[in-house]
């Protein structure tokens, strides 16, 4: 196998449309091949520039998931931190890990910051969302979001059964002030894996509203199991966060 390593974009739309294989750090795929048969070529992105990017609101799909630190939100740090074990995390690729895996256990963490992905074809680069990612499995070259106010993360230890654990990410958005009374207000954005399925929601934040908790009561997260005391326990942090660096004076108080 011929493993390809370009280092520009224009190099690796090459490869790709050659058939290239694109590969992270290969641990969903080793296996597979080991068995089935290794293909002609592969192509990593560990040399590419763009896919390597860590930055506060942009994270490239080839950085490696021990590699992501605190320049990115919370959120998405300790979702990579959650992953495998060290020696996987010192493989696997965020590329890898969201557009390659079955687990994602990165998917929440990005949803929940409306993260944005920047996405290799063989006819060009373009930006998608993450539905796009998740159907279709692009190569992602990276990830891209507006800096939340704050955020919250947690994957439940893993018990006796083979389904994946429950995870749980959260984060608190700015809403830019609009209408005659020009008050700004917030929106919350959640996220649950539960089994192989994520479901999402989202609850305004003002003086107007509803508590964010009777807001997402209403929503598939209710239903989930073991997900709603750490929704409000998340959820009541993320509200005093904000309180605390004077971004939400009008936003209701969290409820027992």
């Amino acid at each position: 196998m011929w493993v390809h390593l370009p280092k520009t974009v224009a190099e690796a739309r090459k490869h790709l449309s050659e058939g290239a294989v694109p590969i992270g750090g290969a641990t969903l795929v080793w296996a597979t091949w080991q068995r089935d048969g290794f293909p002609e070529q592969a192509m990593s992105l560990s040399r590419l520039p763009e896919a390597n990017v860590i930055g506060a609101e942009e994270l490239g799909g080839a950085v490696v998931l021990s590699r992501v630190d605190g320049h990115v939100p919370h959120v998405l740090r300790a979702a990579a931190a959650a992953v495998g074990t060290g020696a996987v995390r010192r493989t696997a690729t965020v590329g890898g890990n969201i557009a390659g895996s079955t687990l994602r256990c990165l998917l929440p963490a990005a949803l929940v910051l409306e993260a944005r992905a920047t996405v290799l074809a063989p006819h060009g680069v373009y930006e998608t969302d993450l539905a796009e990612v998740t159907a279709k499995r692009p190569v992602l070259l990276g990830l891209r979001w507006r800096t939340p106010v704050a955020s919250a993360y947690r994957k439940v230890p893993a018990g006796a059964s083979s389904a994946p654990p429950l995870v749980v990410a959260t984060a608190l958005h700015a809403e830019p002030a609009t209408g005659a009374v020009g008050r700004a207000g917030h929106r919350l954005h959640a996220a649950v894996r539960d089994g192989y399925d994520v479901v999402t929601a989202t609850a305004a934040i003002g003086p107007d509203t509803a508590h964010p908790m009777d807001q997402l009561r209403e929503t598939p997260l209710a239903d989930v199991p073991g997900a709603w005391d750490l929704i409000r326990e998340q959820v009541a942090t993320l509200m005093a966060a904000a309180s605390a660096a004077g971004q939400a004076d009008d936003t209701p108080r969290p409820r027992d």
